[in-house]
């Protein structure tokens, strides 16, 4: 199979894939739900909580702030993760307006 042209699709529909990607992996989902719980860790805490290597852990958290949908900030020897609530919000707007776009109460008759 050949290489997605991302060229022939809107951003909107790039963006919202890129997206779709980056929480596509039961350990990310395992991620952005602790965060969600504690507000706030460092990657310490989400290997006491997820059954992953340390640099597993790191190289998924790395995958979620590409997207913008956590932030870190440098804590002495540590990174402290949270939710960037504003980038959830605009993730949260794109998926629901996905959603939102079937109007059907019926299911179909494939």
């Amino acid at each position: 199979m050949g290489l997605t042209k991302t060229e022939n699709f809107t951003d909107q529909q790039n963006e919202l894939a890129t997206i779709a990607k980056a929480i596509g992996h039961p350990a990310r989902v395992a991620i952005l739900q602790h965060l969600l719980k504690v507000d706030a860790c460092i990657c310490g805490d989400l290997v006491a909580e997820i059954p992953l290597a340390q640099p597993t852990i790191s190289r998924h958290l790395q995958e979620l702030k590409a997207v913008g949908i956590i932030k870190g900030s440098i804590s002495g020897t540590s990174v402290n993760y949270c939710i960037d609530a504003t980038r959830w919000r605009e993730v949260q707007n794109q998926l629901n307006g996905l959603f939102d776009t079937y109007v059907s109460d019926q299911d179909c008759n494939c």
